[in-house]
Order: structure tokens, then sequence, then C-alpha cells
């Protein structure tokens, strides 16, 4: 079973992140590529654009967001999968960009590759 975790991409980095995957389909301003020490960058599973700019970080618009964006990964359980794998030591943080910590994808992609682990 892997543990995941979140951590927003101006947070340090820290030795027992485990993996660290940006989940982000866009790279996050005003960060370099090298300071995120990234094992990986999986865009497939971020949410679609039109979803992404629809959202747009509103919390008023959370409950739909997590409901279309849960639907959008049944798309993507593949890659789903193999970002599991990518783990170390049964670890696994994914990094994102956002402010909000509580109404952000990376939250809801956690829900699912828990459940998926299960």
């Amino acid at each position: 079973m892997v543990d995941v975790f979140l951590k927003r991409a101006h947070d340090h980095v820290e030795k027992d992140d485990g993996a660290r995957v940006l989940v982000d389909g866009l790279w996050p301003r005003g960060i370099k590529k090298e300071a995120l020490e990234l094992d990986d960058w999986c865009k497939e599973v971020a949410p679609s654009e039109a979803l992404r700019k629809w959202f747009n970080h509103d919390p008023d618009k959370w409950k739909e967001f997590r409901t279309d964006y849960l639907e959008e990964l049944k798309d993507h359980k593949q890659t789903a999968r193999e970002l599991l794998g990518k783990n170390q030591n049964g670890r696994l943080t994914l990094v994102y960009a956002a402010k909000d910590r509580e109404h952000n994808h990376a939250r809801v992609l956690r829900e699912y590759l828990k459940k998926m682990d299960h």
C-alpha cells in the first residue's frame, strides 16, 4: 500500500517525500525546474483545460468540480496505476501549484489513488 501525500510546489522539499510527481497540466509560475526536485511530471492526470478554467479555484464550485474531475480520471486509470507505481519506499508526494490547500485537484487525485490502491 502506498502512502500518498500532498505538497504545494512552493513547499520545502524533504527527504521523506518519497517520489515527487508534479500533477498539474501547467508548470507552476515562478519556479525553476530544478527547484522542485521532481521524479516525474504527470500531466495526464491533471484536470482538462476546460474543467480547470471553469473551476478557477472557486470553493463554491468545489462539489461539482470534484464530481467532474473524478469522472475524467476514469479515462486515465492506467496512468493512475503507473503513478502509484512510481512510489519510493511506499511514499508518493503529489506536487501541485494551487494556493488553496483544501479545494484543489491534487486532493481529489489522492482520494482516487487511495481507492485504487486498496
